[in-house]
Order: structure tokens, then C-alpha cells, then sequence
């Protein structure tokens, strides 16, 4: 582990056997900030989201889905009920949202059909708050990818189920590119059925305060969830991750890899990995991985992975996390051939993102994601 440690790096028991989960928001507490599930979170920041008396919906958040076109869109309204539910909210954020949003988009993607091009989702704030809900559904045999580009400016929370059929393979890229002023709380809950594959990819960098909470639960044997997620953190910007794998049938797989780089006063990242391998998950295969690299002086990092295991009849489990400063040797290295301390500082950098980049299906994306962080480096660090 670098010598440039900042922050906390933690393992405690996950804790989430008995996880309190509802539709009514009033049935959760008002967060104080002492609670597990918040306490690294600046509640002041949250604009009463978290509170008994939530702004209401306001402004413009609009929703344009561009589907590929093997696939179905279409709407559903709270109030009738949504089809192929999958999720009860596991936070009063969570359950505000579910209560708040008016009409949920539904992706379906029909059975055995491989679309030809990505389905993009594009959420976009007009400076008021809102309240969202959608729904991606891969019926058996089929594979598709689905990427969710919010942008904007926004007081938003919003839930995603994702619900993976037998035999299915959904791709999700979530990226968060938000205005420097956005406030956003999304919850993603994962289902996976029968030897269902889920690639879900993160990449959180703009807003205010984001605070990501992907889930993953398996409803038969053989389900595969790779969690993967990208996030640059500048001055006075708060990015929070909070990741559970819930392992409760046996043989499933999953993998969680998460990167971050901190710079800025008070530019603070958190990242919560919490897997549980429950008694009836018997042959389970997990890891989990978070690495944070501290660019400059005053930022802060927490980075707390949780693994709690129930039975002893397990392919595998672990977990890493480490947080420091650019390695000087990598950089000397560079320098020793020429290479001026700036643009060797900017190469390695790359290198440390460049590996999950390249797992992002999507070109486009990826030339979009590697030109952000170019601009996240030369631009001026306060």
C-alpha cells in the first residue's frame, strides 16, 4: 500500500441479513447521519431529500429513450402497477422515489433477440427536481446493451430495476455527467435468473453530490455480475458508490472492480463493497476490488469493503482496497527518458484508468469517458 494513505479502508460484517426493505417511505427512520448506511454522506447537502418533507416534483427532468430496434419501449404508470416488479426499496430515498415518480419507462428486450446497437437513455435536468423510475427487462436468450447518460442540471433521485432473464446477457453502462450544481441519489436493483450474465458499469463524474447504489440478487444458479465503475472526484465534489452483492442460491459468480482519483480541497470519494454469501449459497465465486488514487492535498477517501460469508462450501471470496498517492518509481520511470513530469504524471494516470475503460462495450463511450478525464486533468485543481 502506497505511503500516501488518506482516508479510511475498512472490513466490518455486512451486516444486511435482516436488511429492512419498504414502499412507504415513513416506514424508514429520517437519517441523522450516525446510521451505517449514511454516515459518510453530508445529509445537508441531500436539498431534503432524505427528509419527512421532500421537495416536490419541480422544473423539467426529461426522459428520451433512442432504442435499438429490436427493442420495446414503453410507459407505466406508478398507480397501476409495474410490470415484472422486482424490488422492494431498501432506503428512504429509495422508497421516496418509488412513491414520488409519476410515469416509469420500460425497456423490454424480447426473448432470444441480440440488438444491434446499444439502447441510450438520456436523462436530462433543467434546474428543478424529479423523480424517476425505469425498468430494463432481458426476457431468456437475449443480449443487449443499454447505456443511461444523465446530464444536466438536477435535484434528482430515481430507481432501476434491471431484470435479467435465463440465459440473458444485459450490458448497462451508467454514466453520470451531471452540471457542476446536481444533487443525485439512484438506486440500481439487479435481478438474475437462470445462468443470466450482467455487465454493469458505473462512471460517476459530474454533480455535486452523487450517491450510486447498484445491488445484484440471484433467482436461480449459474447467474454471472461483473460491477465495474470509473469516478473522478474534484474540489468540493462528494461521489459515493455503494455496492451489495447478495449471494443467496448456489454456483453464481461475481466480480466488483472500482476506480477513483481524487483532487481539489475537500474533493471526497466513498466506496462501500458489501457481499453477502448467505448458508444456501453454496459454491459462490466473488471478489471484490477498489482502488483510489490521491492526486493532491486535501481530499479524502473512504473506502470500506464488507464480506461476510455463511458457508464454508465456496469456490472463492476476497477483497482488496488501497488508497495513495502516483507510485514515485512509475513517474521516474517516465522522467528517466525524457518524458517532462506533467505529461508522465498524465500518462500513468491513463494507464490506471485505461484497463476499465476498455471494458466499456461502447466506443463511442469510451472516447467520450478517456476525453473527460484528459479535460479533469488540465483543467485548474482549487
Amino acid at each position: 500500500m502506497s505511503a500516501g494513505l488518506q482516508g479510511a479502508i475498512e472490513s466490518a460484517p455486512v451486516t444486511r441479513l435482516h436488511e429492512h426493505r419498504s414502499y412507504d417511505p415513513a416506514d424508514f427512520a429520517v437519517p441523522g447521519g450516525r446510521e451505517e448506511e449514511w454516515r459518510f454522506t453530508p445529509l445537508r447537502r441531500l436539498r431534503g431529500l432524505h427528509t419527512d418533507s421532500p421537495p416536490a416534483p419541480a422544473g423539467q427532468v426529461t426522459v428520451e429513450v433512442d432504442p435499438a430496434p429490436e427493442v420495446k419501449i414503453s410507459t407505466a404508470e406508478r398507480s397501476g402497477g409495474l410490470p415484472g416488479r422486482s424490488f422492494i426499496p431498501s432506503d428512504r430515498v429509495s422508497a421516496q422515489a418509488y412513491a414520488s415518480f409519476d410515469e416509469a419507462t420500460v425497456i423490454t428486450i424480447p426473448a432470444e433477440a441480440e440488438t444491434s446497437r446499444p439502447t441510450v437513455v438520456t436523462v436530462t435536468g433543467d434546474g428543478g427536481t424529479g423523480y424517476g423510475h425505469l425498468l430494463v427487462q432481458a426476457e431468456p436468450f437475449s443480449r443487449a446493451v443499454v447505456v443511461l447518460d444523465y446530464r444536466g442540471s438536477a435535484t434528482y433521485a430515481d430507481n432501476v430495476e434491471l431484470v435479467v432473464g435465463d440465459s440473458a446477457s444485459l450490458s448497462v453502462v451508467s454514466l453520470q455527467d451531471w452540471a457542476g450544481d446536481a444533487v443525485h441519489l439512484s438506486y440500481h436493483y439487479a435481478t438474475l435468473g437462470r445462468d443470466a450474465r450482467l455487465r454493469h458499469a458505473a462512471v460517476t463524474l459530474g454533480g455535486n453530490l452523487v450517491r450510486l447504489a447498484p445491488s445484484v440478487r440471484y433467482s436461480a444458479p449459474g447467474g454471472d455480475a461483473e460491477l465495474t465503475g470509473l469516478y473522478f472526484a474534484d474540489a468540493g465534489q462528494h461521489l459515493e458508490h455503494r455496492l451489495f452483492v447478495d449471494h443467496d442460491v448456489p454456483r453464481c459468480r461475481s466480480r466488483v472492480t472500482y476506480k477513483g482519483a481524487l483532487q481539489g480541497e475537500d474533493a471526497h470519494a466513498v466506496w462501500i463493497g458489501d457481499v453477502l454469501i448467505r448458508p444456501e449459497a453454496t459454491g459462490t465465486d466473488t471478489y471484490e476490488y477498489n482502488r483510489n488514487l490521491v492526486l493532491t492535498d486535501g481530499t479524502r477517501v473512504d473506502s470500506v469493503p464488507n464480506l461476510e460469508i455463511l458457508t464454508g462450501e465456496i469456490v472463492g471470496a476476497g477483497h482488496a482496497s488501497a488508497s495513495g498517492r502516483l507510485e514515485d518509481h512509475h513517474l521516474f520511470y517516465l522522467m528517466a527518458r525524457g518524458i517532462p513530469f506533467a505529461e508522465a504524471r498524465r500518462l500513468v494516470i491513463r494507464g490506471f484508468f485505461g484497463q476499465l475503460i476498455e471494458t466499456i462495450e461502447v466506443p463511442e463511450l469510451r472516447t467520450r469517458i478517456a476525453g473527460a478525464i484528459e479535460a479533469e486533468l488540465e483543467g485548474p485543481v482549487s
